[in-house]
């Protein structure tokens, strides 16, 4: 039996290993790429629904959606890191995360998976390139025969956070 399936039987996460700390990420699809995220920062992930436009925010703000009576926005991620504006699917999602105590939508072409990784199995993203895109990279994740771009949500906010909170007004 592997060490993933006791710790799942077992319904705990340990803490520490010679790996680091157990984490678990969220994983999604932009364009050909896969990006995580760590689930801590996620709130919940919906099906795309109308999104309503605030006149003069960012480019990459796409507006806001009541959620249960809370005013969520929602940023395009696509545009955000400098790619091609999105065609919405049956596979389009939001997901919601919560950011010093604001919640924010991230439209993603789709979400794929939940998967566990080690602290200590995460690599320095490579320096290529000056992309914006970039600065919000915590490093990468040799998954199998795909490499996840795992996100630093936090330095991805934390940039212009006054810019985005000029489409939550």
């Amino acid at each position: 039996m592997s060490e993933l399936a006791t710790i799942k039987e077992a319904g705990k996460l340990p803490v520490e290993s010679k790996k680091g700390e157990l984490l678990q990420y969220l994983t999604f699809k932009l364009l050909d790429e896969t990006y995580g995220i760590n689930v801590m920062q996620i709130k919940e992930v919906l099906r795309y629904s109308e999104i309503a436009p605030v006149p003069g925010a960012q480019s990459y703000v796409l507006g806001i959606v009541n959620l249960r009576g809370n005013v969520v926005t929602v940023i395009d991620t696509r545009v955000r890191f400098s790619l091609p504006e999105c065609t919405i699917s049956d596979d389009t999602r939001i997901i919601i995360i919560e950011h010093d105590g604001e919640q924010i939508g991230m439209l993603v072409d789709a979400v794929k998976e939940v998967f566990y990784l080690y602290q200590g199995e995460i690599e320095q993203s490579p320096s290529v390139g000056n992309d914006e895109a970039l600065m919000f990279i915590q490093g990468v994740y040799q998954k199998e025969e795909e490499l996840v771009i795992l996100l630093d949500l936090n330095r991805m906010f934390d940039i212009d956070n006054d810019q985005l909170a000029i489409g939550m007004m």
